[in-house]
């Protein structure tokens, strides 16, 4: 059976790292209870996660963090999700830790999720919510950003969950509360949107790849009339869609976790790199779950098999950090303002533009 190890090791993760979190996910993933319609937070994995350094992964050792890479963190993003493991990840360490930095703000302990507030300080959809200590906010205020870490007792909370069951709920700030918060650049705000999508890939494609393993052993293990179903060429053609598309998916978002690494989020490419990622594990994501609930029919929708455990949480991140429809719009525009002569060098590079030019930090094509 193929495995995620080798997989992602191709965008540059320590092997060393992955081996360790390849054998500690697969530990979990054997000895976790059944699953249930309702996810909730797995506060003994998390602790666990806490006391090897994993939750803020990729923070900076002078603020307690681990100091990993871009590339560090979407391996631990892929395998966890390959295990559907129900912790704040993106929303603790990616996101809410890397905007604490951003900000110069501290970072006392607790849990962490995060959220961008309309303008009457309404954020919908917050992931984990009701289990963070705090809720870090990145707030447009007219001409500038900003970020506020709220804690949990200082907002008015609605509980609802996802698709997959997860929390997934609507928080309102006082909006002075949020106007309070601290003045970041611009690059922070713009950088939010990408690292999140990226994020969200890392995940999706961790599942996808997990999925694809159970698909392989169903296929080779299943016999019908006489023989393993995987001997059937309509199930052939399924099993090498799934495969496929994973593949693709795997390789977009390597793209842009290597770019993501070796720049800093500097590379001026990188809205194209995401939207590439984001564009192919959204597309290769509907037939990977359809593809594999019509390998293992009804088994597969059973509440006991751990398919859906994979299946719904890719539904449901999808659409998070922008929509597969507006990402698909995205790219459209940078390639019809490339124009024929300059599309190759979107393609290859991520910019519109010879690779000897010089290209502003802040992002953008």
């Amino acid at each position: 059976m193929p495995s995620v190890r080798p997989l992602v090791e191709l965008h540059g993760a320590d092997p060393d790292l992955v081996g360790v979190l390849s054998e500690l996910f697969a530990a979990y993933r054997s000895g976790r209870p059944a699953p249930t319609h309702l996810v909730d937070l797995d506060r003994d994995l998390w602790a666990h996660l806490e006391e090897l350094g994993l939750s803020r992964l990729t923070g900076s050792p002078e603020r307690g963090g681990s100091g990993g890479t871009w590339a560090d963190a979407a391996a631990l993003l892929g395998i966890a999700a390959g295990a559907a493991a129900p912790v704040p990840l993106v929303e603790h360490d990616v996101l809410g830790g890397w905007l604490l930095e951003a900000a110069g703000l501290p970072d006392d302990g607790g849990l962490r999720t995060v959220c961008r507030p309309d303008p009457s300080g309404v954020a919908l959809n917050v992931t984990w919510a009701r289990e963070a200590t705090h809720v870090v906010a990145l707030w447009e205020d007219r001409d500038e950003w900003r970020v506020a870490d709220v804690p949990l007792d200082h907002v008015a909370l609605t509980e609802r969950r996802n698709i997959a069951g997860e929390p997934s709920d609507t928080v309102e700030f006082d909006v002075d509360e949020l106007e309070a918060g601290v003045v970041v650049s611009r690059a922070v705000g713009e950088q939010f949107h990408l690292r999140g999508a990226l994020a969200r890939s890392a995940q999706n494609v961790g599942a996808m790849e997990r999925i694809v393993e159970i698909v392989l052993r169903h296929v080779a293990e299943r016999t019908q009339f006489g023989r393993p179903i995987g001997r059937f060429q309509a199930v052939q053609h399924l099993v090498s869609d799934i495969a496929s598309e994973t593949a693709l998916g795997r390789a977009a978002t390597d793209a842009a976790v290597a770019r993501a690494s070796a720049t800093n989020w500097t590379d001026p490419g990188m809205l194209f790199a995401v939207g590439v990622a984001k564009s192919c594990v959204g597309h290769g994501s509907s037939v990977v779950v359809r593809g594999a609930h019509q390998v293992l029919g009804a088994i597969g929708t059973t509440l006991e098999h751990e398919l859906h455990t994979l299946t719904k949480p890719i539904l449901a991140r999808r659409s998070e950090y922008g929509s597969l429809h507006e990402w698909d719009e995205t790219l459209t525009s940078l390639a019809v303002s490339a124009g024929h002569d300059r599309l190759w060098s979107l393609m290859t590079t991520g910019r519109a533009k010879p690779s000897s030019a010089q290209f502003p930090t802040r992002g953008g094509v």
